[in-house]
């Protein structure tokens, strides 16, 4: 029944004419199994949803099927519809422009994101004149280096010039997010991207990702396992277990008030200063 009712909301929410992207009864599977299972959300112009769940929930997944990025082999049912367009409807050249262009993606981890044998400048520049074929070398050079600028990068003249093992692990996660802004994107999706880094860079990542979302107005899908993470940045969360979305709120409903028994758990595996470490966490 408790998950009946968090299905029923999630429609709710998808129908709403004014989101910019309409996730409505979404389906993923690979051969037999079943790795999303008719989930639906919204994300309204300028708004961070946080979608939260264990390894495995079908995060992911979910967004590379808004992405169209999964594999031959997935099968995708459902809409996906953005700025009013059904984006499963596009031929895959349409998808493609709309790909780095409006819909943008920082992925997980960035060495294996980033080329290894490639300047980073001119892996942000591949970027810009995938999408603009029309504009001058300089141009793309100086969006480049505004880019690269407004990610708080040092010196982006010369370290334009510099090969991925050359940065720290916060600066590569900058490179990506720098990558995926460069065109000016209407929504950002945010696949754990401060996963593999230490509190204090990630802290660092997070606000400059709020700030980029005041400045430009971006809408972002924020993944994350991390429910702490995600009440720094989301507007409201969905929470997904075994590939359903067992429950949406604002983020500080759910935090005040989950309502799933998994939601709960959850937030209850998280330690705190408080938390009795005599006793096992929450699984």
């Amino acid at each position: 029944m408790e998950r009946r009712r968090a299905r029923k909301s999630a429609t709710i929410y998808a129908m709403d004419s004014g989101a910019l992207l309409e996730v409505e009864d979404l389906t993923v599977a690979f051969g037999q199994h079943a790795a999303v299972k008719g989930i639906s959300f919204r994300i309204n112009a300028g708004e961070t949803l946080g979608l939260v769940g264990e390894s495995g929930s079908g995060k992911s997944a979910t967004s590379l099927a808004v992405l169209r990025l999964l594999p031959d082999g997935a099968r995708v049912g459902g809409e996906l519809r953005f700025g009013g367009e059904n984006l499963l409807a596009l031929r895959e050249d349409a998808m493609r422009r709309r790909r780095g262009r409006e819909i943008a993606m920082i992925f997980q981890e960035p060495m294996t994101a980033l080329n290894p044998v490639m300047p980073v400048g001119a892996q942000i520049a591949e970027g810009v004149s995938a999408h603009h074929s029309e504009l001058a070398r300089k141009v793309v050079r100086g969006r480049v280096l505004e880019a690269m600028e407004e990610v708080g990068l040092p010196d982006v003249e010369r370290r334009a010039k510099d090969y991925p093992h050359q940065f720290s692990g916060g600066q590569r996660q900058r490179i990506l997010i720098a990558m995926a802004i460069v065109n000016r994107p209407r929504l950002l999706i945010a696949d754990e991207p401060t996963t593999a880094l230490d509190v204090t860079v990630q802290a660092q990542i997070l606000g400059l990702l709020k700030e980029l979302r005041r400045e430009h107005g971006l809408a972002m899908l924020f993944i994350s396992h991390d429910l702490a993470v995600v009440s720094q940045v989301a507007d409201r969360v969905a929470v997904m277990q075994q590939g359903e979305i067992v429950e949406q709120a604002e983020v500080g409903r759910l935090f005040r008030e989950p309502q799933h028994a998994y939601t709960r758990r959850l937030l209850a595996s998280a330690p705190t200063m408080t938390t009795d470490r005599t006793k096992p966490l929450a699984s």
